[in-house]
């Protein structure tokens, strides 16, 4: 096979053509910029472009399928020539499922949780020496690479509802037909992309019928808006398994969770991070595994990164790195620290970095957002509008929408670190939220001062 990646740089599509190099197939690719890691990465195996720029030239008849990235635009010259030329073009996940038509594929979608849930199914199967494949939309601990495919009977793949490519709108994981999917939440986000909740959660309506017959849904009935959902959109020729929070029990700082009668201690904490573990156990009970390896086995899991991530600790003060930037994620990570430490104080700082959290018409959702902090702050970079070509935010606007008493908002990273630095952390926590990386602040140095 001989496939040519446009716009190679990407962070999944780089490890893709990776993947796809290392089972046996001949790998071509150009893009108009690439940064590190995917750089090095490329550079080492031999695939980075000789020059950076769209090279049209290089698209032949040779060529057997050509693999879009999210970065290339409508009007790329490549893709203009790949169309005259007849040739079969996939977004990334259309081509991963190409490469799973005789793969057991399973699913995990869902607003929230998708990356832990997958992180962990993957932790057992790996810890248990099963083959598989795995698509995850970030890089894992334990794991080379976010993509593997080889000729592995079974593949587990984070479902993401953003548009898989410049030409196909439609969410990636409306193209992945899993025989066993996971919704672990519905919660409204991505507003540039799916401007009302009726549409968003239409896009996972949808998800449910690309369910292969006989296959298995596994969802949080938790979540009243997907169980009304679920209810409203049954099929009779699947199995539905719901989930929701297990047994469990919180002893000096440490979770104990019970299934099946069988009971084990874990690294992570946190409801939502039991509803992710229970949701991977029904996922991992399909494939055949019992409920003592599983546990025996789960018990090892230290978490996804940028998922509550442990960043630094000593014996009053634990600082925690958090990926959640939606309203109800922030709800969900407070929660669970402030429950696992219920003695501690917890100082919060919340980053506005996506399209959604920046855009004032949105704001209204964060309202009691941040109410478990006993410090709440508010970070947003003036950059971070400029790049996304958005209007200027003001300090009273995001105070008037999030209603939370003593708010502090921070427009300038460097005051944000100046007040980080005036704060005792005496038994207390420090929860830093965001998808982005406040402005380029070193915190993870800050964290290891605070707990020397």
């Amino acid at each position: 096979m001989k496939i040519h990646f446009i716009a190679i740089g990407g962070s999944v599509m780089h490890q893709l053509a990776i993947s796809l190099k290392k089972k046996g197939y001949e790998i071509s690719g150009s893009d108009d910029e690439i940064f590190e890691p995917a750089k090095s990465n490329l550079l080492a195996e031999n695939l980075l472009p000789k020059k950076i720029g769209w090279q049209p030239e290089i698209i032949n008849k040779s060529i057997d399928a050509v693999i879009l990235g999210m970065h290339a635009k409508a009007d790329n010259p490549e893709i203009a020539k790949a169309k005259e030329l007849g040739l079969k073009i996939y977004s990334f996940p259309e081509y991963i499922y190409q490469e799973s038509l005789h793969k057991k594929r399973v699913v995990i979608g869902g607003s929230h949780g998708k990356t832990t849930t997958t992180s962990m199914i993957m932790h057992v199967l790996q810890s248990l020496n099963k083959n598989f494949d795995y698509l995850a939309g970030a890089k894992l601990k334990d794991f080379n690479q976010s993509v593997s495919i080889t000729n592995a009977p079974l593949i587990i793949c984070e479902g993401d509802e953003y548009p898989a490519s410049t030409l196909e709108k439609r969410p990636k994981f409306h193209f992945l037909f899993p025989h066993i999917a996971v919704i672990t939440g519905i919660a409204w986000d991505h507003i540039n992309v799916f401007p009302t909740f009726e549409i968003y959660k239409e896009q996972f309506i949808i998800f449910i019928q690309k369910i292969e017959k006989n296959g298995i849904l596994i969802y949080n009935e938790n979540d009243n808006v997907l169980k009304e959902l679920v209810e409203k959109n049954k099929r009779n020729d699947i199995r539905y398994q719901p989930y929701s929070v297990p047994e469990h029990t919180i002893k000096n700082g440490i979770t104990f969770i019970t299934i099946d009668n069988e009971t084990t201690s874990l690294k992570v904490f946190g409801n939502h991070n039991l509803q992710n573990l229970f949701a991977a156990f029904y996922v991992c009970k399909e494939l055949g595994i019992t409920t003592k390896n599983f546990l025996n086995t789960i018990q090892g899991f230290t978490g996804a990164a940028k998922r509550l991530e442990l960043l630094s600790s000593n014996k009053t003060t634990n600082v925690y790195r958090d990926f959640a930037h939606a309203p109800s994620k922030a709800i969900a990570t407070m929660d669970a620290v402030k429950k696992q430490f219920p003695n501690r104080n917890l100082i919060a700082v919340l980053e506005l970095h996506t399209y959604s959290s920046l855009n004032k018409n949105f704001l209204e959702e964060y309202k009691n957002s941040m109410n478990q902090a006993d410090k709440a702050v508010v970070f947003y970079s003036k950059h971070a509008l400029e790049l996304k070509q958005m209007p200027i935010l003001l300090k009273e606007d995001v105070i008037n929408h999030f209603q939370k008493e003593n708010l502090i908002v921070f427009d300038n990273k460097d005051e944000l670190m100046n007040w980080l630095k005036l704060q005792d952390y005496t038994n207390s926590n420090l929860l830093l939220m965001s998808s982005g990386n406040f402005d380029g602040l070193d915190l993870i140095s800050f964290s290891s001062e605070i707990t020397k």
